[in-house]
């Protein structure tokens, strides 16, 4: 059978040689991005594991810690929208690898922090330098894949949160465990330092591996990427704002900055402080963290997937968004109501762990589906900065929450219903815009 790339075909009933193509891109990108965003994710938040030793070694405050572990996002959102635009204009390879291995030395370099000073500016910059390394590839995949496949390709690519926690909370806490005074240098700092190379390696691969777009992918046919182009051009709706100002007046764009800072209020909550919320229960041995942290994680990795699955098969977002919003407000309540129980700790960490993600994951189909172009590049840069904000609001909050009461139980009411707040926020925008 013959592929006419101008016929509008949903997935379910594309043909067998269509669905071939995008297997080879799929296999060709995919892995190597959720490889790489799992090496970023982990020396975002690694910090969370720093924290069970370094506080006391530095003699840091619960306080400090949560400044500390938010500034990151003052630099990332003073240079995100900067650096999606930039990288519109040089290319995908050139500017993800530059991001790579920028955040991998300054990473590794968090092993000098010896006072608050130099631990909040080291945050800073290491948010500089990730600044654009997210919207920059949701960018990139709008590049490569239609809005009907984007739910789980989303979701695989963002799988790299929990894979950082899967495999990163054992790797950190066995590295704490294993290797202090080496050298004289304690288990964070070895942690720090171990964990930044492969950001640096990777970085160095993606000059190799990724092409900036179909048209310079010398490993696809010249009739394949006519196929992917004309997939591309034929579902661009009329409802896409393309233009860089657009990006910025548009409501819509908006609405989607302030939903996304509150579903990140829960996100960050959780990430950062999950080993401490173990710790609290009883849990002394950083090893021992590290494996229960990752329960909550590989849950999560198959949710999300499945979620992505379902969404793209049915065409349907919202639900698919608000639905495990309400599972996430569930999950961080009942750690809140039993701070104390290391079981339930770890039960509502896992649900609300799934959650959360679930509902990050589907976010990211909201805004290509309402920009296209240039405002593209800005929007989905815009979105992702302003709702980091609550990356730097949330940990700091918790911080001076536990600081103050000692428990992380009426933080954690606040993360529940942020969730609430920013999942609901999905009917703001009607099916017919976001149902694709």
């Amino acid at each position: 059978m013959s592929i006419n790339p101008t016929a509008t075909m949903p997935y379910a009933e594309a043909t067998l040689d269509e669905r071939g193509v995008y297997s080879k891109v799929s296999w060709r990108l995919i892995p190597f991005l959720l490889i790489c965003y799992t090496a970023g994710y982990l020396d975002r938040v690694n910090v969370g594991f720093a924290k069970l030793q370094m506080l006391d070694q530095l003699k840091f405050s619960e306080t400090v810690y949560g400044l500390g572990a938010g500034i990151f996002f003052l630099g990332y959102v003073i240079f995100e929208v900067p650096s999606n635009i930039v990288m519109h204009k040089v290319g995908a390879r050139l500017w993800i690898a530059r991001i790579m291995i920028t955040w991998g030395l300054i990473s590794a370099a968090m092993v000098f922090v010896k006072t608050p000073a130099t631990f909040y500016v080291m945050r800073f910059f290491l948010g500089v330098a990730e600044a654009g390394f997210l919207p920059g590839i949701l960018l990139y995949l709008t590049y490569w894949y239609p809005s009907s496949r984007r739910g789980r390709i989303i979701a695989l690519f963002l799988a790299g949160i929990p894979l950082a926690g899967m495999l990163g909370g054992p790797l950190s806490g066995w590295i704490m465990h294993a290797s202090s005074n080496i050298s004289g240098w304690s288990g964070w700092q070895m942690m720090f330092l171990l964990e930044a190379a492969p950001s640096v390696l990777l970085g160095i691969a993606v000059f190799f591996v990724l092409g900036n777009d179909v048209r310079s992918a010398k490993w696809l046919t010249e009739a394949e990427k006519q196929l992917l182009a004309a997939n591309l051009e034929r579902e661009t709706p009329d409802a896409q704002v393309h233009s860089l100002r657009g990006a910025f007046t548009d409501p819509r764009t908006w609405i989607l900055c302030v939903m996304y800072a509150f579903i990140l209020m829960g996100e960050y909550g959780v990430l950062f402080w999950m080993p401490t919320i173990i710790k609290d229960t009883g849990v002394t041995d950083p090893l021992q963290v590290g494996l229960l942290t990752a329960i909550p994680y590989t849950a999560t990795v198959l949710a999300m997937f499945v979620v992505g699955w379902h969404s793209d098969r049915t065409r349907e977002r919202r639900w698919h968004l608000a639905l495990p919003g309400v599972v996430a407000a569930i999950g961080l309540g009942l750690v809140a109501m039993y701070p104390h129980s290391t079981a339930m700790a770890v039960c509502g960490l896992t649900i609300g762990t799934v959650g959360v993600l679930s509902v990050v994951s589907q976010f990211w189909t909201l805004p290509p589906a309402l920009l296209g172009g240039v405002a593209a590049a800005a929007g989905i840069a815009l979105v992702n900065s302003v709702g980091n904000l609550a990356g730097f609001v949330s940990p700091y909050m918790l911080g001076w929450i536990k600081q103050n009461t000692g428990t992380t139980s009426i933080g954690l009411y606040i993360l529940a219903a942020s969730m609430l707040v920013g999942s609901a926020m999905v009917f703001c925008f009607p099916s017919r815009l976001v149902d694709r």
